[in-house]
């Protein structure tokens, strides 16, 4: 990337900021700071677990307790914990939490007009269009990347989505009982790693690693949620691979993959992957690949 780059992304979060009040202390006209006034708006009408919105948001512990401390003060949210677990907090909008939060909504919406109002019809249908692309081209600079226990609930959640779709495009379906295995024990240190990608929290994909000691590792359920690709993801999915994997002195790094999915043999041969001879007896494989990592 370019200086001159880096400068125009500068300039553009500059005038965003300002376009929207986010340097005012008193957003929005509120007489709070835009970080208590958001994290009303991530609560919502339902509540939500504080560990969900430190996620989703990418907080702190320390900002964020702070933050729902002085909306308690101000009467706007009330922070319950969990009777059956004590470390589950959940934060919920008071009736003068869910008004202050309406009123948020109809200013939000006062400002998004101002913005269009000077413009005519093309330039308006301009700007739309054009924060769209912005909003769908800053995605994956949100998507962050962290070893996950492969008993979790999101790692069960991918690997379950991950058999479904190969069942739905292998041509005689997919039984994860007769592949070859990765099961949880094998995922998990020093036997193996999972890694998750998220995004607003959420599990968005993931990629597992087999190790064999001085043997090549195998690369394993490689997988991005629909709703997540064209991101660059599975790219991103495979460096963060091969980083664990060359943190566990692995120089080989072997994987396999089916005929039905076109776009995994492309990724894998763009990030470097040489197409080898059979080296297992995967009944749902059609190539086979290696990379010797630098």
């Amino acid at each position: 990337m370019s200086a001159s780059d880096i400068l125009q992304v500068r300039s553009f979060n500059r005038i965003v900021a300002e376009s929207i009040g986010a340097i005012d202390d008193h957003f929005l006209g509120r007489g709070r700071p835009m970080g208590e006034s958001r994290l009303l708006w991530e609560i919502g009408v339902d509540g939500a677990d504080v560990r969900t919105l430190r996620a989703r948001l990418n907080l702190d512990s320390g900002y964020l307790s702070r933050t729902l401390a002085s909306l308690e003060r101000q009467k706007l949210v009330a922070v319950l914990t969990h009777a059956g677990d004590r470390r589950v907090r959940r934060a919920c909008l008071t009736q003068t939490g869910l008004k202050e939060r309406s009123e948020l909504e109809r200013l939000s919406d006062s400002v998004a007009s101002r913005a269009l109002e000077p413009l005519g019809d093309e330039q308006r249908r301009r700007l739309v269009a054009a924060m769209s692309e912005v909003e769908r081209l800053l995605q994956p600079s949100l998507v962050h990347f962290a070893l996950e226990d492969p008993d979790s609930d999101d790692a069960r959640w991918c690997f379950e989505q991950y058999f479904g779709e190969l069942d739905e495009r292998f041509e005689a379906g997919f039984d994860p009982s007769i592949s070859l295995s990765a099961d949880a024990d094998e995922l998990t240190a020093p036997e193996g790693a999972l890694i998750l990608a998220r995004l607003h929290g959420s599990a968005i994909g993931c990629v597992a690693l087999k190790f064999h000691k001085k043997s090549p590792a195998e690369l394993k359920r490689m997988w991005v949620s629909p709703s997540a690709r064209g991101m660059g993801v599975g790219r991103r999915l495979i460096v963060e691979a091969e980083k664990r994997a060359r943190q566990s002195s692995v120089r080989i790094i072997r994987l396999e993959t089916n005929r039905a999915l076109p776009e995994a043999v492309s990724l894998y041969r763009q990030s470097g992957y040489v197409e080898v001879g059979a080296f297992n007896a995967e009944p749902y494989a059609h190539h086979w690949f290696e990379k010797r990592l630098v």
